[in-house]
Order: C-alpha cells, then sequence, then structure tokens
C-alpha cells in the first residue's frame, strides 16, 4: 500500500517519540529504592516521571516521606537535592542492577562542604496484585500481651530507658514531659496477619503500631481534627483515613488491622478507614527498610504516654 511522504514523516516522529519516551521509562533510576542510611537506620526513595518531569521524595530514618527540591538524572548518575535550613544536600547515586550505591553531602552558603557519608539502597520489587482478603486463611489466635507482665516483649533498644510496665491489665507507657523512653517490640517475628488490639490515648499522646517493625500504624491524639496522613489509624505519612473515626482522649478504641502481600486494611472503631491499600515503602523509626523480611510487632514509647490491652494476633497460613 503506498503512503504518501507527509504521513510516512507523521509515523516516523511518532515511532521516535515512542521510543524516547519508553527509553525515560526504563532508566534505572526511576522506582523506589529502600535506603541503608550512613547511621544503619532505614530509609527510603521514590523516583518518578511523571508529566515529562522527574520527581522525587524521600524518607531519612525518622519522621515522614518528603519532597525532594530537585531531581537530575546525567548519564550513569542519580543526583538529588535537599534544601532546609539554609543548607544544601546533595546526593548522588550510580546503580549496578538492583543495587544503589549513594553519597550524601552538605554545603551552606560559603560552598563549603560537610558530613560526607556513603550508604546504599536496593531496588524494590512492585507491589503484588491487591489480594483477595475473602480467600486469605488465618491461623490461631497468638494472644501477645498476657495482661500480667512483659513477658514476650522486649525493648528494641536493650540500653533505653523503660516507661512501659503492667498495671490492671494494661501495658501503660509512662513518659515524663521532655523524656524519650524505648520501643517495645515482641519477641517474636511474623510475616502476613491480622492484628486486633485496644488503645487508650491521653492528653496528647503520640505512638504506633508498627507491622513487620516495617510500617508505623499512626495512634495520636486526633479526635476532632481534620483528616491528615499523621492522624489516628493513618499508615504514617503515606495512607490518610478515609474518615476519621478515631474516639475522645481517654476512650479505649479497637484496632483491626490486616497486613497481605504488601498491601493494610486498617479498621479502627468499626469503621473501615484504610482498605486493602498497597503499602510503597517503609515509615519513619522503622527498624529496617526491607519489606521481604519478617518482623515484630513495635509499639512506639519514645515520644508520649499511651495504653494498650488485647493485642490478639492470627498469621496467615499459607
Amino acid at each position: 500500500m503506498n503512503r504518501s511522504p507527509f504521513k510516512l514523516l507523521c509515523l516516523l516522529v511518532v515511532t521516535l517519540l515512542s521510543a524516547l519516551s519508553h527509553g525515560r521509562a526504563e532508566s534505572p533510576f526511576i522506582g523506589r529504592w529502600a535506603l541503608t542510611l550512613p547511621s544503619g537506620s532505614a530509609g527510603w526513595l521514590g523516583v518518578e516521571e511523571k508529566d515529562g518531569k522527574l520527581q522525587g521524595s524521600i524518607l531519612w530514618s525518622g519522621g515522614s516521606v518528603l519532597p525532594v527540591d530537585g531531581v537530575k538524572i546525567d548519564s550513569d548518575t542519580l543526583t538529588i537535592t535537599r534544601v532546609a535550613k539554609g543548607v544544601t544536600e546533595t546526593i548522588t547515586g550510580k546503580v549496578t542492577g538492583d543495587d544503589l550505591a549513594l553519597t550524601t553531602v552538605k554545603s551552606k552558603g560559603d560552598g563549603k562542604e560537610f558530613a560526607k557519608a556513603d550508604f546504599s539502597g536496593k531496588r524494590i520489587p512492585p507491589v503484588p496484585p491487591t489480594p483477595d482478603l475473602s480467600k486469605v486463611k488465618f491461623g490461631d489466635a497468638i494472644t501477645l500481651f498476657n495482661g500480667k507482665d512483659l513477658s514476650g516483649w522486649v525493648l528494641v533498644n536493650p540500653k533505653a530507658d523503660n516507661g512501659w510496665s503492667v498495671v490492671d491489665g494494661v501495658l501503660q507507657n509512662r513518659v515524663e514531659p521532655g523524656k524519650h523512653l524505648g520501643n517495645l517490640r515482641t519477641e517474636r517475628e511474623f510475616e502476613d496477619f491480622n492484628l486486633k488490639l485496644e488503645v487508650r490515648t491521653l492528653a496528647g499522646s503520640n505512638s504506633g503500631i508498627y507491622l513487620r517493625g516495617i510500617y508505623e500504624i499512626q495512634v495520636a491524639e486526633s479526635y476532632g481534627k481534620p483528616l491528615d496522613p499523621h492522624n489516628m489509624g493513618a499508615l504514617y505519612s503515606r495512607i490518610t483515613p478515609s474518615v476519621a473515626a478515631e474516639k475522645p482522649v481517654g476512650e479505649w478504641q479497637t484496632f483491626d488491622i490486616t497486613l497481605v502481600d504488601r498491601h493494610v486494611t486498617v479498621i479502627l472503631n468499626g469503621q473501615k478507614i484504610i482498605d486493602n491499600q498497597p503499602v510503597l515503602g517503609c515509615t519513619g523509626g522503622a527498624l529496617t527498610s526491607d519489606e521481604s523480611k519478617p518482623g515484630p510487632i513495635m509499639l512506639q514509647g519514645d515520644h508520649t504516654s499511651i495504653d494498650y490491652r488485647n493485642i490478639v494476633l492470627r498469621p496467615v497460613v499459607k
């Protein structure tokens, strides 16, 4: 079939644009990366192309996932820029397969560099398809807290000050203002599971339930506040609850949390606030950034006072 030169030119242009677009999408830096930071703590990096522009977000140990100020891919080098309080941090990286070798260095207005350090990243595999929870089988219930003592629980940092104790069947953490105490974790480790527990916030409570020590379900005194990814029941800084279901301070509240195939469901006080949503990486304060590993249930105790009870887990059985 004969084609006019104009049509052939149009076809060639479309083919070239498609190839260029495909080439950008195939950049080895695009994706999500589990970071092991210079301190050895967990971090996360996401690099994507949106509307023809590179975008990035990063989690640096604690706190929230935050957008970076600049992303550039030049040949075989990734450059990330962050600016805060007059300090510019430049992170450069090179990729080999699924491994990322990174260097961070900071500078102020005078251009002098400081705090240079090397660290590493590992490509995070794609999130599995959304699981059909109606077909997931759970094993026998495991009572994680016996209501009598701290059997089965240990401080994450054995040298940290301990505010945890058991009083009248309640696992309570008491923190004096200005102090930072230890986080508590189960001795046992788990993969996928359903977790049920009760929690009671106190004035200004800020705690968290870490699933496998990696993903934090936020526990906070946020009754009456607008929806936010840092409020009660959120996957901290990653998934905002669909509805505010928390109760006022001092009331016992119920959590029903399911983690299957890197998807999380959260039911707070009988209302589903996160519905089988994918988890894109670790959250601040995670014990590790490696999402392939089993891990403990960890309760955050380093910030404020909080109460827990009736902690029961049912593991997924294959």
